[in-house]
């Protein structure tokens, strides 16, 4: 659903006036790779088709106006000088500002209006679609060369150093980097990724379980200390330099909890680098049954699922449509992501809800999305 048209409307109607860009970042699914960035791993996410819109206007001053048409708010900053005042939306594109700044770009103010249909708090990474996004108008008005790895990297402070939010650096790549019909193979220790074409023949169907993530810092917190304590008794920096040959020789020597949250870890890397090779060699079937495997490994060994998803899951694993099914993201709650075959898409999005909202008396959300291109510039 591309909400283009939307913007502009509503940017005219609070404006008066045409916008001069019109501009949209990307939201994302992990297809496998969780919980893996914080050890270096690889991670295998895709840019999906919705998205956070932004149509801009320049302005020959300092001054940032914003109209959210989500929240039916708005607010303003000058760039001259701002500061942090409270939890709230615009902090984002404040952070993208300072960190830009920081970077030593000269930046020029602008009018904008912005609407998404990324779902907040599911799991799709709407703060990173609304960072790039925000990174884009900034880059377009003040005329500096757009670097998706920079920008990425933009996003990513924004949310660590000014929003105080703790994340990985995937969700920002993937929608500063994303390119239709592929995802995104990335090295999370170097930062190096590779465009990989999905199998042709099937749909990437996101199903949200109705439930929202709770428990996570705690748990987030904890799985990281495990994993450190993992890497500490093998003598490495990151849990990626540790070959599942040498964890399986010496995996009872491990505390139990330790060594199931490095088993998860080790084994979830060598699944997210076959699944590229399976995507390459356009092999859905090889692909579906490593995203399964890597359910069980989060269900079992990292403990990060729930019972909502594992039913969500279950249930989409039944179906005679899907090729391969698991949670997505930090887990307890959130979405799940199905490799479903094309022709199957609509009866399992219909069928796969109605026995979820069935057996939990939840209705989910179901998106059947392909692959698109990251952060851009759409008209202007």
């Amino acid at each position: 659903m591309n909400l283009s048209n939307d913007v502009v409307s509503a940017f005219r109607d609070h404006y008066g006036a045409e916008p001069d860009i019109v501009v949209c970042a990307p939201g994302r699914v992990n297809l496998i790779g969780e919980h893996v960035d914080y050890n270096g791993g690889f991670v295998l996410p895709m840019a999906i088709e919705r998205a956070m819109w932004m149509a801009v206007r320049y302005r020959p001053d300092q001054e940032v106006h914003l109209v959210s048409c989500d929240f039916g708010q708005t607010a303003h900053f000058n760039l001259d000088g701002f500061e942090y005042l409270k939890p709230h939306w615009c902090e984002y594109i404040k952070g993208v500002a300072h960190a830009l700044q920081k970077r030593g770009h000269t930046l020029q103010g602008w009018d904008g209006a912005m609407l998404g249909n990324v779902p907040r708090g599911s799991g799709l990474s709407s703060s990173a679609a609304l960072e790039l996004a925000a990174a884009k108008a900034f880059s377009e008005v003040s005329g500096f060369p757009w670097d998706p790895v920079e920008m990425a990297l933009v996003g990513q402070e924004s949310e660590n150093k000014w929003v105080g939010v703790n994340c990985g650096i995937m969700d920002q790549m993937i929608s500063a980097c994303g390119r239709a019909g592929h995802a995104y193979l990335l090295d999370c220790r170097s930062l190096e990724g590779t465009h990989v074409p999905l199998p042709t023949g099937v749909k990437i169907v996101i199903l949200d379980t109705a439930t929202r993530r709770g428990l996570v810092d705690s748990a987030y917190n904890e799985r990281r200390q495990q994993c450190e304590e993992a890497a500490v008794f093998f003598g490495v920096e990151l849990l990626r330099d540790v070959t599942p040959e040498r964890f399986f020789a010496r995996e009872k020597d491990l505390p139990e909890l330790t060594r199931k949250r490095a088993r998860h870890v080790i084994t979830e890397d060598v699944r997210t680098l076959a699944a590229a090779d399976a995507m390459r060699m356009n092999d859905s079937e090889t692909l579906g049954r490593l995203m399964w495997e890597s359910h069980v490994s989060l269900r079992d060994d990292f403990e990060v699922s729930n019972d909502a998803l594992n039913t969500l899951v279950d249930l989409a694993m039944a179906h005679e449509g899907c090729l391969g099914a698991r949670m997505t993201g930090a887990g307890f709650g959130g979405c799940a992501v199905a490799l479903v075959r094309e022709e199957a898409a609509a009866a399992f999005e219909r069928e796969v809800a109605a026995a979820y909202q069935q057996a939990t008396q939840l209705e989910p959300a179901v998106y059947v999305t392909g692959a698109t291109d990251g952060a851009r510039r759409l008209q202007g």
